[in-house]
């Protein structure tokens, strides 16, 4: 039909620009959510020295053990940096039992051969004990490959210590497997998805993380990095084609509208990003001081993105076909049916998405059962368990919007044209 070609580029482009207003200011609402509620490196210091609030104040040091103890800060930073090397346990010399401080630990000597390093080839002994929540209900034997960690103490002596497993083949031979695998079911379709998800993975290790360590606000970064991972994977995954574009489009415009809601529900739930450990230790590691609540916004965005580009593609492709399949359906017709699959789509998606946050996230419901003493509502109102649930409101919301916004402009779009031969992928014919 004439005329499609520019009616499509018409809608891509108001559609593209409202999504890209919404964007910038969903942005600037994060940014002024923190301006409202500040972390900085200090308060948070504050708040866990409010733990020692009760502490006797004639238990503090005096000026001379002060002083040794900065001696000794000092000495332990001029100390070599720890040196991480692959080991393989020759044997296992003995386990004992032995008592320290009326606690009974089982502690194991290995005899280790280090396989890289300035002293490969080296036979060192390591001990481990069952108390060390590291490698508790660990059990080694010989011939299996470790991380050693080489670390000095004061006085420049060296001392040997297993870290953990030597996992690297195990994991090269899965994501081995994984690339086999989709290579051998999508064919060339495999091998563009596979490249996108490396364009992707490349996002986020090039751009994203160097561009917040080095203070830029995680959710600007994050929206940024979103928009490119949509325009790159989705087009080498899917191919240039209309439908792909479509997906795009809708992609773009949810994104928008999830960045509002993720913004303004992190916001009314007073979330501040500290619901986990790692957060308050990463601010305090030397990283300046990282916008907590923008990381929190920017990790549910690029979540968000994970999820989208399923579900927009197959709303896009379900349309699609439903006019190859009766070129006489109008928009009424093609919303009103595609809207009809959408919909068993998303009460499947939900789910997955909920047991995908609560597989991750399985030590959380842990505390249901462990933390007896205090009531339910207290648990649910931590800011841990409150920031799983609003990531994951965050992401069903995000999936229910997805499908009619979808479904909307595929069947705008198809039911004002006729489908010619080629303009999509044909399905496989069978062959008898």
């Amino acid at each position: 039909m004439k005329g499609s070609g520019p009616r499509l580029s018409a809608v891509i482009i108001a559609l593209a620009s409202l999504a890209m207003a919404v964007l910038p200011f969903a942005a600037s609402r994060a940014s002024a959510a923190s301006v409202n509620a500040p972390l900085t490196r200090e308060e948070i210091v504050k708040k866990l020295g409010e733990l020692n609030a009760g502490e006797d104040p004639a238990s503090a040091p005096s000026d001379a053990e002060a002083q040794a103890n900065e001696q000794k800060i000092e000495e332990a930073d001029a100390l070599p940096p720890d040196e991480y090397v692959r080991g393989r346990i020759a044997s296992v010399a003995s386990t004992v039992e032995r008592e320290t401080a009326g606690v009974k630990e089982h502690v194991t000597t290995y005899k280790v051969i280090l396989l890289d390093g300035a002293e490969k080839g080296k036979e060192v002994e390591v001990q481990t004990s069952d108390l060390d929540a590291v490698v508790a209900n660990r059990s080694f034997k010989a011939g299996d490959k470790i991380v050693i960690v080489k670390s000095y103490k004061l006085g420049g002596e060296a001392a040997y210590y297993l870290a953990d497993s030597y996992r690297i083949p195990a994991l090269a031979g899965i994501v081995f497997l994984f690339m086999l695998a989709g290579i051998a079911f999508g064919r060339w379709r495999g091998v563009t998805s596979l490249l996108g998800l490396a364009v992707t993975v490349g996002i986020i290790m090039l751009y994203v993380v160097p561009r917040i360590t080095a203070g830029g606000d995680p959710l600007r970064v994050s929206l940024v990095a979103t928009f490119a991972i949509a325009a790159v994977s989705l087009y080498l995954a899917h191919g240039f084609n209309r439908r792909t574009t479509i997906a795009f489009v809708s992609t773009l415009i949810t994104l928008a509208l999830s960045a509002w809601m993720a913004v303004s529900w992190v916001a009314w739930a007073s979330l501040f990003g500290t619901g986990s450990e790692d957060a308050i230790f990463l601010q305090g590691s030397g990283f300046g001081d990282i916008n907590l609540r923008g990381l929190l916004l920017g990790g549910i965005m690029l979540g968000v993105m994970g999820i989208l580009d399923d579900i927009t593609t197959a709303q896009a492709a379900i349309v699609e076909e439903l006019k190859h399949a009766n070129p006489s359906f109008k928009f009424p017709d093609l919303y009103k049916r595609g809207l009809s699959v959408g919909k068993e789509h998303i009460s499947s998606l939900i789910n997955t998405l909920f047991l995908a946050y609560a597989g991750a996230s399985l030590p959380l419901f842990l505390l249901f059962t462990t933390t007896s003493s205090q009531p339910l509502w207290y648990v649910l109102n931590s800011e841990t368990i409150a920031e799983e649930i609003v990531r994951t409101i965050v992401g069903s919301v995000c999936l229910i919007l997805a499908v009619p916004i979808t479904t909307a402009i595929a069947a705008s779009y198809y039911g004002e044209r006729r489908v010619r031969q080629g303009d999509a992928p044909p399905l496989p014919h069978h062959h008898h």
